[in-house]
């Protein structure tokens, strides 16, 4: 299992779908599950903080990443997370989930890192596919797609990607997700750093030469 951390814009997303598509992993987009979950009326607290830039109560965003990659478990596949964990409350639940699923060699954690300023710079004009939600970036071999050159639908924004909620967000990461960094290594883990502010090839190629140390990117499943 592939976790891929880093704050908002560090192109986590289009990371894990390159991963997926070169290892055969499953991407676990948890924010596309958090937003099924959210349009549920029983939801509409967690949907307000949502919409306001604030991130999720931990133990419910938890139980929805437990849920979901059980079920991806079940099919016998590996996993690759975009952005999951993001709280340390979250980390405290799901990492004994994990391990006991999995096996503790079998996680691997990297922290993508991006300045806050390239950050809004990278928020306010990339895009996603309307249809599956393929992230298309914010760069400028990009600005001429009027299309998804995945699936070919239409390309939209993010409601959320606009500079003041960016900027929260990047603070949220700051705040509540560095932390985890110190909770893993006091775990055992190594939490490798990568440079997000490269070209997406390079930063791909960074990621790609560490996993020759997981044993299986598609471990057992423990019951």
């Amino acid at each position: 299992m592939v976790f891929l951390m880093g704050p908002i814009a560090s192109g986590k997303g289009t990371q894990a779908d390159m991963l997926a598509n070169k290892l055969g992993l499953f991407h676990l987009e948890t924010s596309k599950f958090l937003e099924a979950q959210m349009n549920k009326p029983e939801f509409s607290k967690q949907r307000e903080q949502y919409h306001s830039g604030q991130w999720m109560e931990p133990v419910w965003v938890a139980g929805i990443v437990a849920e979901e990659a059980g079920k991806i478990f079940d099919q016998g596949r590996g996993l690759v997370f975009s952005g999951s964990p993001r709280t340390l409350e979250e980390t405290e639940v799901e990492l004994p989930f994990f391990e006991k699923k999995v096996g503790k060699e079998n996680l691997l954690f990297f922290n993508v890192n991006l300045s806050e300023q390239e950050a809004v710079k990278r928020s306010v004009s990339r895009r996603i596919c309307k249809v599956n939600r393929h992230p298309i970036p914010g760069f400028s071999e990009f600005e001429d797609l009027t299309a998804c050159p995945e699936d070919g639908s239409e390309l939209i924004r993010k409601s959320l990607d606009k500079p003041e909620i960016i900027a929260r967000r990047y603070q949220e990461y700051l705040n509540r997700t560095v932390p985890i960094f110190d909770f893993l290594k006091e775990r055992g883990y190594d939490v490798i750093e990568i440079n997000g502010e490269q070209p997406i090839a390079d930063v791909f190629n960074d990621i790609v030469k560490h996993l020759a140390f997981i044993p299986s990117v598609v471990p057992a499943v423990n019951p």
